[in-house]
């Protein structure tokens, strides 16, 4: 069966099933796309920017604004840009930064979720749809006649959307879960890089303040 035929056979519930496919494919792409980038570059940078901090922390700011793209680069200048703050004022800074990234880690997750809970619906409903053409088709003593087309017609509608509802539901589901493991992992590294900015940052603090204190 030819696509075109194939769609239209799947009944009225089969376009909006194929926007659904069409918005999944697109979203996965670029999810894709954003993870892959984010988890081949990060951790690397993440490393060269601590073991910079620990020397000469405007070197490591410098590494951090030659990546914007990251969310932990962005995450880190938030409260690496501050004029030095204290400890408890760089935490805070840090702790908003991270809050603000989440919408961009957990982008599209609301999408993905109607996706998945709507697709094996419209597919229950051309299924219903489907059997209401086959049986408003059916005669009694016409089995054979020129009403068959109409039968083989609606089940045709029914087990077709089904068919596409559930996989439009079960492909996206599949990503969807991998990105949520990306965000979970993301999630906790960044506390971990966090954690460690801040120890760094309060050394740096402390030792600042001593100098200045011997100073006087």
């Amino acid at each position: 069966m030819e696509i075109s035929n194939f769609f239209l056979a799947g009944g009225i519930v089969a376009w909006p099933l194929l926007v659904f496919s069409i918005i999944a494919i697109a979203l996965v792409i670029e999810r894709l796309y954003f993870w892959i980038r984010v988890n081949s570059r990060q951790r690397p940078i993440v490393r060269e920017v601590l073991k910079r901090y620990q020397h000469n922390p405007e070197s490591a700011i410098a590494l951090l604004r030659q990546n914007p793209e990251l969310p932990i680069s962005r995450i880190f200048l938030e409260a690496l840009e501050l004029d030095r703050p204290s400890p408890d004022k760089f935490r805070l800074a840090l702790d908003s930064a991270v809050m603000a990234e989440i919408p961009t880690l957990r982008r599209f997750t609301s999408v993905f979720d109607t996706i998945i809970n709507v697709s094996p619906l419209l597919g229950l409903l051309g299924t219903i749809l489907g059997l209401i053409t086959a049986f408003s088709s059916l005669r009694l003593g016409d089995v054979g006649g020129s009403n068959t087309t109409g039968v083989t017609g609606g089940i045709s509608e029914a087990l077709i959307s089904t068919v596409m509802g559930l996989v439009v539901a079960i492909f996206t589901v599949i990503f969807s879960n991998m990105f949520r493991g990306f965000y979970r992992r993301q999630v906790a590294l960044i506390q971990e890089y966090t954690g460690q900015l801040e120890l760094l940052y309060s050394y740096h603090y402390e030792r600042g303040e001593q100098t200045y204190a011997s100073t006087r």
